[in-house]
C-alpha cells in the first residue's frame, strides 16, 4: 500500500507557498435523481420482475363461453450491490512537518469529492454503454434496441435510423414513445419527461426546445414541442456522457431506469498501530440499472 510520504509534497515542509491548486474545484450538480428512480436497500441484491397484462377482449359470440387469458412472469431483472472505496494513507511525519495540512490538505474532501464523481459516472455509464450488446438488461438485450423481445414479438426504443439530433429525430423518437406498447401488444400513455443530452449538444437541444418559432427555419411555424409541453422536465446536460452524437429521452415508466443504494458513502479514519500512519478510506454500495427498457429512448446519433 502506497503511503503519502514527505516526499509527496517537499514544498509543504517550507513556508512561503501563497497556493496550493489543482485538486479542489466546485463540483457538478447530482444529476442522479433526474435521470433514475431513486430507492434504497436491505439486502444483498433487489429483483423486479416484469408480469404481463391479459390482451385485448375478443368478441363473444352468442352461447359460445369467455375465452379465457394467461398472466404470467416474464423478464426478472436482479440488482446486486456493488462495493466502491477508495482510500488514502499518510505517514506521521507528512503530518507533522507539513505547514500546510490545516489549509490546503484537506483529503477527507478530496475524498468525498472522488467518491461523488464515481456515483455521478456509474450512472452515466448507464447512457455510455446503452448501445453496447455487453451490457444487458434482464431480456438479455443492451438498454437501447430495436428488438427487445416480448410477448407480442420484439419492440423498440430506439430510431429505427441512427439520427443526430434535431427537431425532425426529436420528434420522431418522441412520436415513437407515444406509440409504445406493453409486452402483450396494448398501448400505454407513454410520454417523454426530460431530453438528456451531453455538452456538445446542450446548445442545439435549448435552439430546438426553448425557441418561441421552430428553430434553423424561415417559416413562422410554432415550436410544436413547446407549445405542446412536451418533456416537461426539460433538458439535462450531462458531462460525464462520453458519445457527443447520442441523445436520450427519459420517460414515465414507472419501473424503468433505477438507482438503489445499499449503503451511502461515508468517510472512515483509522491509525496503524506499528507505524503511527493515519489511514482514512470513503466506501459505498450501490447498482444502478433498468427494469423496464421503455424508460429511456434514444438515438446513437448518425
Amino acid at each position: 500500500m502506497a503511503a503519502i510520504t514527505t516526499g509527496a509534497h517537499p514544498k509543504a515542509l517550507w513556508p512561503g507557498v501563497q497556493a496550493w491548486w489543482g485538486a479542489e474545484y466546485e463540483r457538478n450538480p447530482d444529476y442522479l435523481p433526474r435521470m433514475f428512480a431513486m430507492t434504497t436497500s436491505r439486502k444483498a441484491y433487489e429483483e423486479d420482475v416484469e408480469s404481463t397484462s391479459f390482451g385485448l377482449a375478443p368478441v363473444k359470440p352468442e352461447g359460445s363461453p369467455t375465452q379465457y387469458d394467461e398472466h404470467q412472469q416474464q423478464v426478472v431483472t436482479r440488482y446486486t450491490h456493488v462495493t466502491y472505496s477508495l482510500g488514502a494513507i499518510v505517514t506521521m511525519e507528512e503530518i507533522a512537518d507539513n505547514l500546510y495540512n490545516e489549509r490546503a490538505f484537506q483529503r477527507a474532501g478530496l475524498l468525498a469529492f472522488s467518491m461523488y464523481t464515481t456515483r455521478q459516472t456509474v450512472g452515466a455509464n448507464v447512457f455510455n454503454r446503452g448501445f453496447d450488446s455487453s451490457y444487458t438488461g434482464g431480456d438479455g438485450k443492451e438498454l437501447f434496441a430495436t428488438d427487445h423481445p416480448t410477448v407480442s414479438g420484439t419492440q423498440s426504443n430506439e430510431l429505427a435510423t441512427a439520427a443526430d439530433l434535431s427537431e425532425a429525430a426529436l420528434e420522431d423518437l418522441l412520436i415513437q414513445i407515444r406509440n409504445a406498447e406493453n409486452s402483450r401488444g396494448l398501448k400505454i400513455n407513454l410520454m417523454g419527461q426530460a431530453l438528456i443530452v451531453p455538452p456538445a449538444l446542450e446548445f442545439e437541444a435549448n435552439r430546438i426546445l426553448k425557441s418561441t418559432l421552430r428553430s434553423g427555419t424561415a417559416e413562422n411555424d410554432i415550436n410544436a414541442m413547446r407549445a405542446m409541453g412536451m418533456l416537461p422536465e426539460g433538458i439535462i446536460c450531462n458531462p460525464y456522457l462520453t458519445d457527443e452524437d447520442a441523445f436520450f429521452i427519459r420517460t414515465n415508466a414507472p419501473n424503468g431506469l433505477k438507482w438503489i443504494d445499499r449503503m451511502a458513502p461515508a468517510l472512515t479514519r483509522d491509525n496503524d498501530f506499528d507505524t503511527s500512519n493515519a489511514k482514512m478510506k470513503t466506501t459505498g454500495r450501490w447498482v444502478s440499472g433498468w427494469s423496464d427498457w421503455r424508460g429511456a429512448f434514444a438515438s446513437p446519433g448518425a
